[in-house]
């Protein structure tokens, strides 16, 4: 039997790559000649990261299936979104840890399911 630490690795690699984004992202929004400091997709690339943390904590959380499809897809839409958006504000380390994310919810994907089955008689 798996461990539950085992069984949510993805989502910690996940939220361990969103922290990185974020700490990344804010460092270039507040400090002088990063070349985005204080614009816009700066400020939504902080905004995107916090979001996929609290997306991957929920991922952790979540026990049907549904929910966590659903979890998994709106992930994978935020990490391409950040990626995307980091790349056009050469943030590359934003890139990087979107990249590590993906790995995370791929590993989450192979988790071990705990879901309810229905018995037939």
């Amino acid at each position: 039997m798996s461990s539950p630490l085992s069984s949510k690795s993805g989502a910690i690699v996940l939220l361990i790559a969103s922290i990185a984004g974020l700490a990344v992202a804010l460092y270039a929004y507040f400090t002088p000649l990063t070349g985005v400091t204080g614009t816009l997709g700066a400020l939504v690339a902080i905004v995107a990261c916090f979001i996929l943390a609290v997306m991957a904590l929920l991922l952790m959380q979540v026990k049907a299936r549904g929910a966590s499809i659903t979890l998994r897809v709106l992930i994978l839409l935020g990490l391409a979104g950040t990626f995307f958006a980091a790349m056009l504000l050469h943030q590359w380390w934003i890139c990087v840890a979107m990249v590590v994310g993906l790995i995370g919810l791929i590993l989450d994907l192979f988790r071990p399911a705990h879901y309810a089955r229905p018995t037939h008689s």
